[in-house]
């Protein structure tokens, strides 16, 4: 009998390791790890994952008591906590424990803040690579602000979590993080003396459709296509497969006739180059003879192959090419794409390798802005599939290079057999998503630049964007700063960036609790990444300062277009935001336009007159409407008393063009 109870009890002990061997460890997303900053002064939504029916505790050391709850029938669960008002320097705990136990260090309580756009705003501190940059990094250390990047996904359904981890602010930590967004933040932190935490998500070259949920986009009749092919993945594959490939066809037939180097097979291994100029890549086009070339350039050069490596596939490194590259490896084409940012990879069959000497020509167009190969050396490389960058042989060097072609170049169909970062829903679905419902302070923005093939269509998208993140967050209407997009020299006669100011400037009248930083004195005509980032977190930080934070005695805007009235055969424009007075640039007020019931601008002079400006010009002598920086590219020549520049303007309301 004894025997049998001991085998009785033995039996349940190993049924009980069983239970707990198989039972799932609490878990949380990756938006909750040691260092992290959580909104002060609010109730704070902690969640994650359990076994069903496990009971989840989530403390915090600041607490008495902990909040409980179960984990549903899915295995999620969810609790608010209360915080406290920050106290600056004080880290604290938050544990958290079903089954087994979490507990997260070096907490603050603080400011939180999601940065997020396009390449302006990815664009990282490092990569500016000025002197005064280079300074700030070295002295970035502080404790009091706190970084997390989401790595870069997609997602064709709304993800519930994310990669990426929170990081103490040092100068190893901030060199790759958004200068945008850490500008933004230390200007808080100077100001308020409270811990500041930076979530920063965002995308070069994306657009705003792709950052906007699936619910929001379906009031939308230009994305209805595309939200099936999100839907329908595999039964629309088929036709948008053939769809793009006569598109393809029909681009390449309309570049062939104007790219004498497709007529003269450049790309040919026994083609002639001796006369080409050389260029050491990778590099971009600026300070170079190709400065500002919108246009097509070929790109030749020979490499040499070991025997063993022409017994398989090899694949071909390019890196990032801005904006479409065709390659061909032995005069047989391996393939043609777009996107500035993205990194090319190529598969070179075997079947066209060669012992020896094998020739690679790239034919690059650039179809506005800077051109060239922007990545690093390392990205440059040929070897066998899947080989690191050591065992490849290196392609980064000296190039041959002949301009083919210059002008407008159309660019790449828009309409791709893939879904990628530019489908409509797919960031927000990767990026966003996996961040609801972190409590945060507010979100500041930066992009609009991809948006330029649409402005009058970003009238209603970007505000319908803004109120689609407050409603998925869920804690009303959150502070949403964004910036103006700077001007630049877009593609010849396309007058798009000026309408798309123009959309960013109506949002401040049709959402609330948002903010406009303008930036139309620091764009760059042949750069769309203008560099004193420093300035553009700081004129974001102003508007929160002032808005959010009830900071007194701070200017956060430049004057802005109030109304007009007609005095004879002048106009008189007044601005807000002007209180102490309009400056004009040291060279003078410029591009000021006028116009009569005939419609047809011309350039005008302004002379400032108190807080109003007067614009006239002797060709129009009954004036019925004013424009002001209404171009892709202009330098600002208004400002206000504090030197922030005003918005591009128009008085008229008429259809553009």
């Amino acid at each position: 009998m004894k025997n049998l109870k001991n085998l009785a009890v033995s039996a349940l002990i190993i049924s009980c390791v069983l239970v707990l061997n198989v039972s799932a460890d609490v878990k949380l997303p990756a938006i909750f790890g040691d260092h992290m900053v959580l909104q002060q002064k609010s109730h704070v939504t902690v969640w994650g994952w359990a076994d069903p029916g496990e009971k989840v505790t989530v403390k915090g050391s600041w607490q008495w008591t902990g909040k409980n709850d179960r984990a549903d029938a899915d295995g999620k669960w969810s609790v608010k906590i209360k915080t406290p008002k920050a106290k600056a320097g004080k880290a604290l705990t938050l544990t958290v424990k079903g089954n087994n136990e979490i507990v997260l260090n070096d907490i603050l309580l603080g400011e939180v803040w999601i940065c997020s756009g396009q390449s302006n705003m990815q664009w990282s501190m490092a990569r500016l690579g000025t002197d005064t940059v280079k300074q700030d990094i070295a002295n970035a250390a502080d404790s009091q602000i706190r970084l997390f990047t989401v790595e870069r996904t997609f997602s064709t359904t709304p993800k519930d979590d994310c990669k990426g981890r929170w990081q103490v602010c040092s100068p190893e930590t901030v060199a790759p993080f958004s200068a945008t967004g850490y500008y933004f933040g230390r200007g808080l932190r100077k100001k308020i003396d409270v811990p500041v935490g930076l979530i920063s998500t965002n995308w070069g070259g994306t657009l705003a459709e792709a950052w906007t949920s699936k619910e929001t986009l379906a009031d939308f009749p230009q994305f209805k296509e595309q939200l099936e092919m999100i839907d329908n993945p595999e039964q629309s594959e088929a036709a948008r497969k053939e769809k793009f490939i006569q598109q393809l066809k029909a681009w390449d037939a309309k570049v062939a006739k104007t790219d004498i180097g497709i007529q003269q097979q450049w790309f040919q291994s026994k083609f002639d180059d001796s006369g080409w100029n050389e260029m050491t890549l990778p590099r971009v086009w600026a300070g170079t003879d190709l400065a500002g070339i919108d246009g097509a350039v070929w790109f030749r050069r020979e490499t040499n192959l070991p025997p063993s490596w022409t017994k398989a596939d090899l694949q071909l490194h390019l890196g990032a090419i801005d904006d479409i590259a065709s390659v061909w490896f032995n005069g047989t084409p391996l393939g043609t794409t777009g996107g500035w940012n993205q990194k090319r990879v190529y598969t070179i069959p075997k079947s066209i390798l060669r012992k020896g000497r094998n020739t690679i020509a790239v034919r690059v167009i650039d179809t506005a802005g800077e051109g060239g190969f922007s990545s690093a050396k390392d990205d440059m490389r040929i070897g066998p599939a899947g080989a690191d960058v050591k065992t490849c042989s290196t392609l980064a060097g000296t190039w041959k290079y002949k301009l083919s072609h210059q002008g407008t170049v159309a660019a790449l169909p828009a309409q791709r057999p893939q879904i990628h970062q530019n489908t409509p829903t797919t960031l927000y679905n990767g990026m966003i998503a996996p961040l609801l419902p972190f409590r945060i302070a507010g979100a500041i923005w930066y992009q609009g630049e991809s948006n330029c093939y649409d402005p009058i269509g970003y009238r209603t998208l970007f505000p319908a964007m803004i109120t689609d993140w407050r409603q998925k967050w869920n804690q009303g209407d959150f502070p949403f700063y964004y910036v103006q997009i700077a001007p630049f020299q877009y593609q010849p006669d396309s007058r798009r960036s000026q309408a798309v100011r123009e959309a960013q400037l109506m949002t401040l009248d049709t959402v609330d609790n948002v903010g406009m930083a303008t930036i139309t004195d620091i764009g760059e005509q042949r750069d769309i990444h203008p560099v004193y980032k420093h300035d553009v977190g700081d004129r974001l930080a102003r508007w929160a300062l002032a808005k959010t934070y009830k900071q007194k005695d701070i200017v956060y805007s430049g004057p802005l277009y109030k109304d007009m009235t007609v005095e004879g055969s002048k106009i008189r424009v007044s601005f807000d935001y002007a209180d102490g007075g309009l400056v004009a640039a040291d060279s003078g007020l410029t591009d000021f336009e006028i116009a009569g019931a005939d419609n047809k601008f011309v350039p005008a002079k302004a002379v400032i007159d108190g807080k109003t400006l007067v614009i006239s010009s002797e060709s129009v002598k009954e004036p019925v409407a004013a424009r002001y920086g209404w171009s892709n590219w202009f330098m600002a020549s208004l400002f206000n008393k504090e030197g922030l520049p005003a918005s591009s303007f128009r008085t008229d309301d008429w259809p553009l063009e």
